[in-house]
């Protein structure tokens, strides 16, 4: 009789992560239809892959094969590089200078936080004098002072 061996799994994917040593995350995507509304929904699947001589780069497509357990997580190893695809640098790439957004105010449903949120501090001093109209039943005028604000601009001398 002779034996047959098992065939191992060998999936295709594309390289995500290689940031450990002599590992790399590849990513498996495939298309299942959901079973009960029949759309089609991407599932992905990562694999932690064996890649003794760190070779394979990130974007790289890739063919791995399963094999026996070689870490925690890693039971995979790379047999093929497929397609090599270059992908830029994060940190070569500068994005433009962007002035940071600014939300909105939250209306308020009360009426008493809008309000005292309502009140600005202005530069102008208010000052309320009783006039000679107070005493009688005409109700009082207000009169509003401005601060004292320096009349002359102080320029800087140069001693020098």
């Amino acid at each position: 009789m002779t034996e047959q061996r098992e065939r191992r799994k060998v999936r295709v994917g594309r390289v995500v992560s290689d940031k450990m040593d002599k590992t790399i995350v590849v990513a498996i995507e495939r298309r299942v239809q959901h079973r009960l509304y029949g759309k089609s929904r991407r599932h992905v699947t990562r694999f932690a892959v064996h890649d003794e001589a760190n070779d394979y780069r990130l974007g790289d497509t890739v063919r791995i094969v399963e094999t026996r357990p070689l870490s925690r997580t890693k039971r995979w190893r790379v047999s093929q590089l497929l397609a090599r695809q270059e992908v830029p640098e994060a940190a070569a790439i500068e994005a433009p200078a962007v002035a940071p957004i600014v939300a909105p105010p939250v209306r308020r449903r009360r009426r008493r936080r809008a309000a005292a949120a309502a009140v600005v501090a202005t530069d102008a001093v208010v000052a309320v004098t009783e006039s000679p109209a107070a005493k009688t039943e005409e109700p009082a005028e207000a009169v509003v002072e401005e601060s004292e604000a320096p009349t002359e601009a102080e320029e800087p001398t140069d001693a020098a």
